[in-house]
């Protein structure tokens, strides 16, 4: 099994959004940077553990934990001229995009915030989430972090 993060703006997608879904689960769809997709399609395994993030709002952080279910899908936001997620270079013989599905496990007692995380650099280096200039919405976490990380709550 591997640990991921996932980060979702909460006024777009949040904790809330997932757990009011049917069966706490949605497809993640729209990410399109290529390496956040790659780990998606090649890396992520069903049954894999991911933190949800909350990121851009007054305190990003950990705010649940989610599985991912099944295997990697075309994302078909990417085809659709309506979504905001349309890639009208993406071709469906040869699909550019990917999602997975994730389901809600359980809410954490507290956020973890991103500043506790930066506090605890030493702890966590090599975390992504903490280094300058981090802008992906999808990345590994290592099992010690995650370990450690959860041992905050």
């Amino acid at each position: 099994m591997a640990y991921w993060l996932l980060k979702s703006e909460p006024d777009v997608f949040g904790w809330e959004h997932l757990l009011a879904r049917p069966k706490q689960s949605e497809p993640w769809d729209g990410v399109r940077n290529y390496q956040a997709r790659n780990f998606l399609r090649d890396a992520m395994r069903d049954g894999d553990e991911a933190f949800f993030y909350h990121s851009n709002c007054a305190q990003p952080g950990i705010v649940g934990l989610c599985r991912i279910v099944g295997e990697a899908q075309v994302d078909p936001t990417a085809f659709d001229p309506d979504s905001k997620y349309h890639d009208p270079k993406s071709d469906p013989e040869n699909p550019r995009w990917y999602l997975r599905t994730v389901q809600a496990q359980r809410t954490l007692a507290r956020t973890i915030t991103l500043a506790e995380l930066k506090e605890r650099a030493e702890a966590l280096e090599g975390l992504q989430l903490i280094r300058r200039g981090n802008r992906l919405s999808v990345m590994p976490i290592e099992a010690d972090h995650w370990a450690y990380i959860l041992g905050l709550e």
